[in-house]
C-alpha cells in the first residue's frame, strides 16, 4: 500500500500502482489539511465573500457573481460545459494515472475540496475503474480543461468507464462496486479540472516506457556491433572520462561490459582504424539523450507533486490567491525536450541498420538475405525504419513554441503541453519499432557471424529475441516479425539485464 501525501509520490511508486496494480491510500495528516482547507471555502460561502471559482464565473466570467443558492450548479455546468474532449481516448494506463495524480495534489491541501472526493478518486485507482478520457481538445493552460471534466464527469455519475474490460456508463461501474456518485460543492469541480495531470499522466507513461527503451537501446547496438565486427576501442573509459559527461560515461560502461565477453567485436587496426559513427558516437549520442531523460524525470517529479489549481487557498482561508500554476510550460518544454531525445535513438538506430543490410558498408550476404537476389531479406525493413524516422521529425516540432488566445483573451498564451507529451508518446512507439527492426537485423548479422561467439549479455538477449523471430531462412511476411518483436521490447524485464549496471 502506498500512501500518498501530496509531496512525495515517485515515478517508482507511479510504476507500481498503474503496471503491478499496488493499491493507495491518503495519509492521514495530508486529510487533515484537506478539511482545514475545505473549512475554509465553507467560511467563504457563508461569509458570502466574492472569490474566484467559490461564487464567480470562470475565465472571462470571473467577474460574474453567483448566489449563494447557485454555487452547486455552478460547479457541474462547469465540468457538463468542459467536458469538450475529442479523439481517441487516452490509453487506460495514462487515464488511471491521470486519477491518481490529481488525488495526490489535491491533498496537498490548497485546493479546498472535500475529503470524500479525494476518496472517490482512490476507489477509482484501486477498483480500477478507468475514464474513458479523449486525448484532444486540451489547450495546456488553465489545465487540462476538457480532459480533466471527463475525468470529473465518473464522479459524478456520468460520462464512461473501462472495468474490467468493458466500456459502460460510469453510473453501472460505480454501482457494481457499491459506489455512490458525488454532488459537487463549492469549489471542487474548479479543483478537479484546473491542473496538468493530463500532459504528466501521458508524460509519465511516456517517460516510463523511454527510460525502458533506452536502456534495450544500449543492448541492440552492443549486438549490432558484434554483428559489424565493431571496433571496442571507442568505449574505453579513459576517453569517456576525458569529456566528463556523467551519462555519456555511464553508457559507454554499460556497453563494454555487455561485450566484455565477446569474441566478435574487435581492435582498433584489426580489421579498420575506426567505425563509422553511428557504432562509435553510440556513447556520445545514447548519452546525450539520458541527459535529456534526466532532466524529464526532474520535472515529473516536481509536477506530480505540486499544486497546479487556481486559486489556491493558504493560512486557513485568510489568503485565496489566484496565480497560474495550471500553466503547464515546464512540463510542455520537458515533453518537446524528450520529443528530440527519443527521436534521436531511432535515428542512430536506423543507420546501424543502414550498415547491417547494405552490402556496400559491410562484408553480410546484401540485406542478410538468404539468397540474394532472389530473396530481398530485410531490405525492406530498412525502408520502414527510414520511414518512422522521417515521421518522427515531423512530430519533434516542438509543441510549446505555438500558442492560440483563448476565453475572449483572458487566457492570452497557453503552453499546448498535452499535445507535446501526446506526441511524444508516438514518437516513442515509433523508435522502439524502428530498435524493433535493429534488432531482427542485429540477430541475423550474429547469426551469420556465429552465435557462440557472442558475448553472454548479447546472447541472452538473442535467446529472448528468437522467442519471439526465427531466423530469415526464406522471405516471408516481416511486418508481423517487426509488431512482435516490438512487442517484445515492450515487455522485456530489462532489469535482468541492466540491474547490475544501474545508473548510480
Amino acid at each position: 500500500m502506498i500512501k500518498l501525501t501530496g509531496q512525495d509520490l515517485t515515478l517508482e511508486q507511479l510504476n507500481q500502482v498503474l503496471y503491478k496494480n499496488e493499491k493507495v491510500s491518503a495519509a492521514g495528516e495530508s486529510m487533515l489539511a484537506v478539511k482545514k482547507s475545505r473549512e475554509a471555502v465553507e467560511r467563504i460561502v457563508s461569509e458570502k465573500r466574492i472569490v474566484y471559482g467559490i461564487n464567480t464565473g470562470f475565465g472571462k466570467f470571473s467577474d460574474v457573481g453567483i448566489n449563494q443558492t447557485d454555487v452547486a450548479d455552478l460547479q457541474l455546468n462547469l465540468i457538463r460545459s468542459h467536458a469538450c474532449g475529442i479523439g481517441e481516448p487516452f490509453p487506460e494506463v495514462v487515464s488511471k494515472a491521470m486519477v491518481l495524480l490529481r488525488a495526490n495534489a489535491l491533498l496537498k491541501g490548497y485546493s479546498g475540496i472535500r475529503p470524500v472526493v479525494i476518496e472517490l478518486l482512490l476507489e477509482l485507482v484501486n477498483k480500477n475503474i478507468i475514464p474513458v478520457i479523449p486525448q484532444q481538445g486540451s489547450l495546456g493552460a488553465s489545465g487540462d480543461l476538457a480532459p480533466l471534466s471527463h475525468l470529473a464527469l465518473v464522479l459524478v455519475g456520468e460520462g464512461e468507464v473501462i472495468y474490467k474490460g468493458t466500456c459502460m456508463e460510469a453510473l453501472q461501474a460505480l454501482h457494481k462496486e457499491g459506489l455512490s456518485p458525488i454532488t459537487l460543492e463549492a469549489k471542487e469541480g474548479l479543483a478537479l479540472i484546473n491542473g496538468t495531470q493530463a500532459m504528466t499522466a501521458m508524460g509519465v507513461i511516456g517517460y516510463l516506457e523511454a527510460e525502458q527503451l533506452a536502456y534495450e537501446s544500449e543492448l541492440i547496438a552492443s549486438m549490432t556491433m558484434e554483428g559489424l565486427n565493431g571496433i571496442i576501442d571507442a568505449f574505453a573509459e579513459e576517453i569517456h572520462l576525458a569529456r566528463g559527461y556523467k551519462q555519456q560515461i555511464e553508457t559507454a560502461a554499460r556497453i563494454r561490459r555487455y561485450l566484455s565477453d565477446s569474441l566478435l567485436t574487435t581492435m582498433q587496426g584489426e580489421l579498420r582504424v575506426q567505425d563509422a559513427y553511428s557504432l562509435r558516437c553510440i556513447p556520445q549520442v545514447h548519452g546525450a539523450t539520458w541527459q535529456v531523460l534526466d532532466y524529464v524525470k526532474e520535472k515529473l517529479e516536481i509536477e506530480i507533486n505540486a499544486a497546479t489549481d487556481n486559486p489556491l487557498i493558504f493560512d486557513d482561508g485568510e489568503k485565496v490567491i489566484s496565480g497560474g500554476n495550471f500553466h503547464g510550460q515546464p512540463i510542455a518544454f520537458a515533453m518537446d525536450f524528450m520529443k528530440v531525445a527519443v527521436a534521436e535513438l531511432a535515428n542512430i538506430s536506423e543507420r546501424r541498420i543502414e550498415r547491417l543490410v547494405n552490402p556496400q558498408l559491410n562484408d553480410l550476404p546484401a540485406f542478410l538475405s538468404p539468397e540474394p537476389g532472389l530473396q530481398s531479406g530485410a531490405m525492406i525493413m530498412q525502408y520502414a525504419a527510414a520511414s518512422l524516422v522521417s515521421e518522427n521529425k515531423t512530430l519533434a516540432h516542438p509543441a510549446s513554441v505555438d500558442s492560440i488566445p483563448s476565453s475572449a483573451n483572458q487566457e492570452d498564451h497557453v503552453s499546448m503541453g498535452t499535445i507535446g507529451a501526446r506526441h511524444a508518446y508516438q514518437i516513442i512507439q515509433n523508435a522502439r519499432r524502428v530498435l524493433a527492426i535493429e534488432f531482427i537485423c542485429a540477430m541475423q548479422a550474429v547469426e551469420i557471424r556465429g552465435v557462440e561467439k557472442m558475448a553472454s549479455y548479447t546472447k541472452k538477449l538473442y535467446d529472448k529475441g528468437r522467442e519471439f523471430v526465427p531466423s530469415i531462412k526464406k522471405d516471408r511476411i516481416f511486418s508481423k516479425d517487426i509488431e512482435r518483436t516490438a512487442l517484445c521490447l515492450k515487455e522485456l524485464e530489462v532489469s535482468k539485464f541492466t540491474q547490475s549496471l544501474k545508473k548510480a
